[in-house]
């Protein structure tokens, strides 16, 4: 990497960070309505999400292994081959099998691309300056998230308003641009990523899958030694449920109040750019939310009131209150990740913090999984309301779950409730911890 500068290296990371969510932004708006369209219900439609879920969690922890041993582009590419593999089948899938076919394989392509291209840039960028603020970046990485996200929530609008092209109806169009997308971040990362390769080879690949089942008792061990970081990763479980709630059905809902499906998706194009704009304005805010009510009262809140907003999506009559409480339940969730993940980080130290984070991650996977496949049948049985409903509850009830941070950052003195003290899992806690890579 001696070739390139620090400003070189960022500046690939980012157009390969904007690349790879792009694609995201144009589907956002239109699989669920498309899966509709070809006929699976939305007891179906959750069974088929599930599998993302199931493939994600089991290899979560062995891909880190995976990028460490064989390098990091290497991933990268096989990742972006299956995202292109998915993303073709699911422009032909009809069928309940193909798409969740589909999603199985975005499992797949979501373990793989989850994290490589990350540790590509810090590490590149240290190997250029050792004392390179690296940080700035990373945020930087946030930011064009978004954007990509919302742009590409804007694209899809437009396809789905121009209508059918020939053959292709209005919803496929969006993942007819989505796969091109694709095709074009796969040659962006053969041409701007360059990787001096690790001197390991297979021997150390399969070191690092026999490792991961140890791996994940270590970080599973780290709960029981913490009530308050339990407690807090117990959230990713109500969470991850409760979040099927507003990323699944709200096409459904809109599609039912407006009683169009592509008008449907037409509408949420520029409505999920506005909600991710939205959400990068709520995490802006969480300073304000920490001065004011503390990080662990105030994370709490947020999860009522995110419940309270999913009841509005429910309960609204109109298409402008609908969006409305879209964009509204982003920007929450877009301050109540950083204050949740900020909790998370003070309850432990150095070794362990990859180990906990990765469990936290994994854990609204199952959440999710299983959300989507209660709240599809309650939606099928008893409509798209009350499963919306199901969820807001889901939601709220996670509230209570912040109270072990808010306790111990009030006995060790902390008047913001971030929990700095007491109740961590600190080098006194354990010491066979081995160190993981972050998927």
């Amino acid at each position: 990497m001696s070739q390139l500068s620090v400003r070189q290296i960022r500046r690939r990371f980012l157009i390969l960070h904007g690349l790879r969510w792009l694609p995201t932004g144009l589907l956002l708006p239109v699989i669920i309505l498309l899966m509709q369209e070809r006929g699976l219900t939305l007891a179906q439609i959750g069974l088929a999400a599930a599998a993302q879920g199931v493939v994600v969690l089991a290899l979560e922890l062995p891909t880190g292994g995976f990028a460490d041993a064989l390098g990091r582009k290497p991933v990268l590419v096989v990742a972006s081959v299956v995202g292109l593999a998915s993303m073709g089948l699911l422009l032909v899938a009809d069928s309940f099998v193909l798409l969740a076919t589909v999603w199985a394989l975005q499992g797949v392509f979501r373990a793989l691309d989850s994290g490589p291209l990350e540790s590509w840039y810090v590490d590149s960028t240290l190997a250029a300056d050792p004392d390179a603020a690296y940080e700035k970046g990373l945020g930087q990485g946030g930011t064009v998230l978004g954007l990509s996200i919302a742009a590409g929530a804007l694209l899809s609008g437009g396809l789905v308003a121009l209508g059918p092209l020939g053959p292709v109806s209005a919803l496929t169009t969006p993942i007819v641009a989505a796969l091109l997308l694709q095709a074009v971040a796969l040659v962006a990362l053969l041409t701007l990523l360059v990787e001096q390769r690790p001197a390991v080879g297979p021997t150390a690949l399969r070191a690092s899958v026999r490792a991961a089942p140890r791996m994940v008792g270590e970080a599973f061990g780290l709960l029981r030694r913490s009530r308050v970081l339990l407690a807090l990763v117990a959230v990713e479980l109500f969470w991850g449920f409760g979040m099927v709630a507003f990323e699944m059905l709200p096409p459904v809902r809109l599609a039912e109040v407006v009683g169009d499906a592509d008008r449907a998706a037409a509408l949420l194009g520029p409505a999920t750019t506005v909600a991710w704009l939205a959400s990068a304005g709520g995490a802006a805010l969480t300073p304000l939310l920490i001065r004011w009510l503390g990080a662990a009262p105030g994370a709490a809140l947020l999860r009522i009131v995110q419940g309270a907003i999913v009841v509005g999506m429910a309960l609204f009559a109109g298409p402008v209150g609908l969006l409305i409480a879209l964009v509204a339940c982003y920007a929450v969730h877009g301050a109540a990740n950083p204050l949740h993940m900020g909790l998370l980080h003070r309850q432990v130290d150095g070794p362990y913090r990859t180990s906990v984070i990765s469990v936290n991650s994994m854990m609204s996977m199952p959440a999710a999984a299983l959300g989507g496949v209660l709240l599809g049948v309650v939606g099928d049985r008893a409509g798209v309301s009350a499963a919306m409903l199901v969820g807001a509850v889901v939601l709220a009830v996670a509230a209570p779950l912040y109270l072990p941070a808010w306790r111990a950052g009030r006995q060790a003195g902390d008047t913001t409730g971030d929990a700095t003290g007491g109740g961590g899992v600190g080098l006194a806690d354990r010491t066979e911890v081995s160190e993981q890579v972050p998927t």
